[in-house]
């Protein structure tokens, strides 16, 4: 069952006093780098070491040499426990993978206080990291202090859950620390307590982090974004203060949490999210029809879409469909809330349109729909030993339940050459409009492979699920999208001794750019994903966040007026360098 084919001390709440707005600096300011002046003196440092209980060292690249260290460099929790790795290795002409100058293994809000504290105080670039999944590298600053939250990974479920100072009914709920990754959110909520919490699809991504770029996961069709599912969470800000934010409690930070963008508006400690029924069965379904002419694949994909609109799209279907210049029409998706016959019969036009035209198509005759459980989905017991599933940890010291998925496993260490996404609206499914969605679909398959990751637009989903994420900074164009196309090309790990190519990266680059035009023609205006986006997205406080982003702006200059926390294209980066270090407005 593949999941996917691709690619401080002391507390202060609402009444602590923010940063003046008069102490941010303007034009000209530049962050200390090692050997400057300003940088801290080693008694400095032993003193941040003392106020987080030794946890401070100085960064370095482990070993990576030897067939030992290879294997482990494919391992995805291996990177996720290195202080000095990230699950990427780098973008083409963007950013490389490189160790911080020092690191605080943060283990309590406090611990995060305090480097928040001395950062601020000794003008130092400040970065986080939990497990280091962001593609556009905001976990990764070279010369700067990390915070590293990877050992708050810690998560509670809770039968009833009310926010501090609200007066709404308790709900079920989950706490997850900030270094938490989704699987063991999963495990905690789904396998053990027989609930359902709305995460990401890949087990090793964490959680702050897709909550606070909104968050998609396998079943987003059904129940939202992650972050629209966001009860509470605690934060440390700009001033070294921990707050405890939630509808009731500083309503705009809260809000902007849901979507705003990880490592823009302070470090999350700890997330409280809402939990749901859990669905007794969830599936997948796998196809590959290969069109044995242009032509007949142009047809196949204009059945897919009438298919698609007609059958597909509702709350139940989640994950992709893939096209490229082979001809082949791979669909990779997920169910749920049906049986494995109702999806079979979902697709039954497709398959039968490809069987009774067998000259033009081969493959379909592979067609299959399998179901389990969904408690079984996460439980690395079960998913290891199932072809094609998952694969297991397997260092001596691991978690027996810790598995990631082997479709993603492609995606461990690489670096990146391109990639870009981009939301399909609803109303290119309409009769009168789906011959304009096919063509540019298929102009853009002669240029490059693309995916449409159905979970990832939220047209199709019910009421209450578009309402809650409605409440959430992300572009609205994604409540009115039935689907989040991807394209994107990466080489192998840096990690592992490889080297980028230039000439690689123009001509994958050049390629990716004719098809997103290509497919641009049927939707020329729309956004884009923040968590899965171009390293040089155009227009990009539009396209990540649209009519909410004059708001985020306003949250973010009253809550860090000097841009500690500075991430490439977040909310207030337009005012300084690529490698935030100098203030540029």
């Amino acid at each position: 069952m593949k999941r996917r084919t691709f690619v401080g001390t002391g507390l202060s709440f609402a009444g602590a006093a923010l940063l003046p707005a008069q102490t941010a600096r303007g034009e000209g300011f530049n962050r200390v780098r090692p050997g400057q002046p300003g940088w801290p003196a080693a008694a400095d440092w032993a003193t941040l070491g003392e106020a987080v209980g030794g946890r401070l060292a100085p960064v370095s690249m482990p070993d990576l040499s030897g067939p030992e260290a290879r294997a482990l460099l494919a391992n995805p929790f291996y990177l996720a426990d290195q202080p000095a790795l990230t699950e990427s290795s780098g973008w083409q002409d963007a950013w490389r993978s490189s160790p911080s100058a020092y690191a605080v293994t943060a283990k309590s809000a406090a611990d995060v206080a305090a480097a928040v504290r001395f950062a601020r105080a000794h003008n130092l670039r400040l970065v986080i990291k939990g497990r280091g999944h962001s593609y556009l590298g905001a976990s990764n600053a070279p010369d700067s202090l990390l915070i590293w939250t990877r050992h708050m990974d810690e998560v509670t479920v809770h039968d009833a859950f009310t926010p501090q100072g609200s007066t709404a009914s308790p709900v079920p709920a989950v706490s997850c620390g900030g270094g938490a990754m989704w699987l063991h959110a999963y495990r905690a909520v789904s396998v053990e307590a027989g609930r359902y919490v709305q995460g990401g699809g890949c087990t090793t991504v964490g959680v702050a982090g897709l909550v606070q770029g909104g968050g998609f996961g396998s079943l987003s069709k059904g129940f939202g974004t992650a972050g629209a599912h966001l009860l509470e969470a605690e934060i440390v800000t700009a001033d070294g203060e921990v707050r405890v934010v939630n509808h009731a409690r500083e309503p705009e930070l809260f809000w902007a949490l849901k979507g705003g963008g990880g490592g823009t508006f302070g470090v999350l400690t700890r997330l409280t999210l809402a939990t749901h029924e859990l669905p007794q069965t969830l599936g997948s379904v796998n196809l590959d029809i290969h069109a044995k002419s242009d032509e007949a694949y142009r047809r196949l994909l204009a059945k897919f879409v009438d298919v698609y609109a007609e059958n597909l799209f509702d709350p139940h279907f989640g994950e992709q469909a893939h096209a490229g210049p082979d001809n082949h029409l791979r669909i990779n998706m997920l169910f749920q809330g049906l049986t494995p016959d109702e999806a079979r019969a979902a697709f039954g036009p497709l398959v039968d349109f490809a069987a009774a035209n067998s000259a033009d198509y081969e493959g379909q005759e592979r067609f299959s729909v399998a179901g389990v459980p969904i408690r079984h989905y996460w439980d690395g017991k079960i998913m290891t030993l199932t072809p094609g599933a998952g694969v297991a940890d397997a260092r001596p010291s691991a978690n027996p339940n810790d598995f990631w998925w082997e479709g993603d496993s492609g995606q461990v260490g690489v670096y990146w050459y391109a990639f870009q996404s981009a939301w399909l609206p609803q109303s290119l499914l309409l009769p009168q409009n789906r011959a304009g969605l096919v063509d540019a679909w298929f102009n853009a398959t002669r240029h490059f492979s693309l995916s449409f990751g159905f979970n990832k637009g939220l047209a199709g989903a019910p009421e209450d699920a578009l309402a809650a994420s409605r409440d959430t900074p992300m572009n609205p164009d994604v409540l009115d999208a039935f689907a989040l196309v991807i394209m994107g090309f990466a080489g192998p790990s840096l990690f592992t001794g490889a080297q980028p190519s230039a000439v690689i990266g123009r001509a994958v680059r050049e390629r990716v750019d004719a098809a997103m035009k290509a497919l641009r023609a049927c939707a020329p205006n729309t956004g884009a994903y923040v968590n899965e986006c171009d390293y040089f997205q155009p227009d990009w406080q539009r396209a990540f966040w649209g009519e909410h982003y004059p708001r985020l702006l306003r949250i973010k200059r009253r809550y860090d007026p000097t841009g500690l926390f500075t991430v490439h294209h977040g909310v207030g980066s337009e005012t300084w360098s690529a490698d935030g270090f100098n203030r540029t407005a």
